[in-house]
């Protein structure tokens, strides 16, 4: 650090114009991100996937398919607009309920557009589709890629709408916390570089992976936070050191001293968000790589431009003066800890009792894959789906489609009776409703029948479509339609057993079924793995920090108490449905990606107090002493840094995406009880009733040691 504070100091100059270029470079290739923005996210390499790549591409069936609904559309405006669509020339198929009477019911109908391959971007097709169709009230497109790119104009909104809300009263929190407008502004101009730069670099990346459309959100969430929180911690350094040394002397040691905790909070974070990439969901590795980019560059930022711009602006820091600061803020905070190591048992029990009423609801937790209700109610492509699902019961059956495939194909004797042994086999399982082969959809029974009727060639000739509908060459093809929602659990266990099944032929299954239950399925058989990672890691890094074994221990504890309250939490607000949220249901990403990145971001308040208990320790060796300075020097930046968190995540609440607002939310609300139950009451009163134990490390040497301590 001591070599950084000697380059910093001596190059700010450079280190200021070379930030200016990198800004103004990433800012072209931020602004092309939103377009590169496509989809959810939950998507995966698995036996669904490639079950549906054999489906398009060996069997012909559609790519994607999308609809059109109509409500209460006369007949011959419902044929202008499927011809308007066809004249477009982008569909391989439309299926009109003109022609079908099962797409008809109370004045309600849809039609089916099939797309086979992705040639062009579908978000383009989207918007040809909808100029064809017009504005005419009461014919809606809707579907998966239409559904996706709403979900990214209403992303784009709530982004818009968060940092309307937030960024103006992290302001005002600033102010507070200097008092000047100029130290205020400061915090704030290191967290756009860094969210824009980052932007930048995930645009250049976006060309290799496929990115959410949720990383638009939950990345300038992070980064402004995170940000603005380093500056805050490193400003208020600066500023004490300034009082005692020069300007130079000020940016060095405090790069030494905020600097060191800036990287070690980052390592938390970093930690949290490597873990997710155990999970092989592209949303958990889209957020993790775009977070690991943005908290590099908030640390790259905070201990490289942030000095810079200190020294570069000189005593005018603290320029136009709208507060002044309050010289007994310290005292204050000094006496509330004397208060609060005077009763440590009873504060630790009040505590953990109002954090275990809150971790109450936790057990009813019901976590759902986000789907069409990812979408604000006031858009038309919601209203349309579910109008269509109401109407026509779409929702309560799900359709999966099984590839069987056999070393000597499928057209010989054999051949013929192992497929209609597999169709017995389906029909007889209770959870099937239907299924269609060549003997289901010939109204023939029987494996005799079927070579009796191929040998007369004009019926062998009606036949023969359906053989090359169903089979291709050692592949074989049975759409099957199950009795079931395609996210309940048992269309899920029913695909997962299936899968199992120890058949003669190798048999993949996909559909909505399939693909909700290797989304489960990934996600709980990874996160086992992704939190030891996340916790041993922490226990490591912050042993090196404190070189104890209590603290590590300590914090892991309660974040993970802390934690499991704010999940309680979230259940009684999003669940169970309080505060003018409709109840519903929790989105699966939520425990991870809130657990993933608050066990990081509440690290940081851990090191900035434990930090500053650590210094004064190492000076006096009197515990109480290092519990109530570090508590009374570090609780306004951590408050400060707290409500800026707070207001930047919990802005999103007032957003309409809801994986958006139940993330923004979950992290608004552990930062709230991290920052007041844990670091306030919790932390001072374990100290307190831990003493000397909680600087013990074995084997280790000096006036730390057991036996030698003061």
């Amino acid at each position: 650090m001591r070599t950084l504070a000697r380059f910093v100091t001596s190059a700010h100059k450079y280190i200021i114009f070379a930030w200016i270029a990198i800004f103004i470079v990433m800012t072209i290739f931020a602004i092309k991100l939103p377009g590169l923005l496509e989809g959810d996210g939950f998507e995966m390499d698995g036996e669904h996937a490639a079950v549906m790549n054999i489906v398009s591409d060996t069997f012909d069936m559609p790519a994607e398919t999308m609809f059109v609904v109509f409500d209460d559309i006369p007949d011959d405006k419902i044929q202008s607009t499927l011809h308007a669509i066809e004249r477009l020339d982008v569909t391989s198929a439309i299926d009109s309920p003109l022609d079908n009477g099962i797409q008809y019911k109370e004045g309600v109908s849809y039609a089916l557009l099939h797309f086979n391959n992705h040639t062009e971007n579908m978000s383009d097709i989207v918007t040809d589709i909808r100029d064809a169709i017009g504005d005419e009230k009461g014919i809606t497109l809707t579907g998966a890629s239409a559904i996706s790119k709403d979900i990214n104009t209403a992303s784009q909104h709530d982004l818009m709408t968060a940092e309307a809300i937030g960024l103006p009263i992290a302001i005002i929190i600033l102010l507070f916390a200097f008092g000047t407008v100029v130290a205020s502004l400061v915090p704030l101009i290191i967290g756009i570089v860094t969210v824009v730069t980052s932007f930048g670099v995930l645009t250049i990346l976006g060309g290799q992976m496929d990115l959410s459309i949720f990383v638009l959100n939950i990345i300038p969430m992070l980064g402004l936070a995170l940000s603005i929180d380093f500056a805050l911690l490193f400003i208020s350094r600066y500023r004490e050191e300034r009082k005692k040394s020069e300007m130079h002397e000020a940016v060095a040691t405090t790069i030494r001293t905020a600097g060191r905790s800036v990287i070690f909070s980052a390592f938390c974070v970093f930690i949290g968000l490597g873990a997710m990439l155990l999970i092989r969901v592209d949303i958990f590795q889209n957020i993790a790589i775009g977070g690991m980019i943005v908290v590099g560059m908030a640390v790259l930022s905070s201990i490289t431009l942030l000095p810079s711009v200190l020294i570069a602006l000189g005593d005018r820091i603290d320029k136009w003066q709208l507060l002044k600061p309050k010289t007994n803020g310290a005292d204050n905070w000094r006496k509330f800890a004397h208060r609060v190591i005077k009763r440590p048992v009873t504060i630790t029990i009040v505590a953990f009792i109002l954090l275990g009423i809150a971790m109450v609801p936790v057990k009813n937790m019901e976590l759902t894959i986000p789907a069409i209700d990812s979408l604000p109610k006031s858009y038309d492509t919601r209203q349309a789906f579910e109008l269509m699902d109401d109407t026509f019961g779409l929702g309560a059956q799900s359709s999966v489609y099984v590839i069987a495939e056999r070393a000597n194909g499928w057209e010989d004797t054999a051949g013929l009776q192992a497929m209609k042994t597999l169709e017995e086999q389906l029909a007889k399982d209770p959870l099937v409703d239907k299924i269609t082969t060549i003997f289901t959809a010939s109204d023939i029974d029987s494996v005799e029948q079927w070579e009796q009727a191929i040998q007369v060639p004009e019926i062998a000739a009606g036949l023969s479509p359906l053989v090359e509908t169903f089979v291709k060459d050692k592949q074989l093809m049975i759409p099957v339609t199950l009795g079931a929602a395609g996210d309940s659990d048992a269309a899920q266990q029913w695909t997962r057993d299936w899968s199992e099944k120890n058949a003669a032929e190798h048999l993949l299954i996909g559909g909505q079924p399939k693909f909700n239950q290797e989304i489960f399925d990934e996600i709980w058989d990874k996160i086992v793995y992704v939190l030891i990672v996340i916790i041993v890691s922490t226990f490591i890094i912050l042993m090196i920090a404190f070189r104890s074994i209590l603290i590590p221990i300590k914090a892991i504890l309660m974040n993970i108490v802390g934690l499991s309250a704010t999940f309680g939490i979230l259940v009684y607000i999003f669940q169970y449905g309080h505060f003018g949220i409709e109840a519903g249901t929790i989105a699966l990403i939520i425990p991870v990606i809130v657990f993933s990145l608050v066990f990081g971001l509440s690290m940081d308040y851990e090191v900035f107090l434990i930090s500053r208990m650590q210094e004064e320790y190492a000076n006096t060796f009197d515990n109480d002493r290092a519990t109530v300075e570090g508590l009374a020097t570090t609780s306004k930046i951590i408050t400060s840094a707290a409500l800026i968190m707070i207001v930047l995540t919990g802005a999103f609440a007032f957003t309409d995406v809801m994986p958006v607002k139940q993330i923004g939310v979950g992290i608004a609300i552990a930062v709230a009880i991290d920052a007041t139950i844990i670091r306030l009451l919790l932390v001072p009163s374990l100290m307190k009733l831990f003493g000397k134990w909680n600087w013990w490390l074995p084997f280790r040497k000096g006036p730390y040691k057991a036996g030698n301590w003061h």
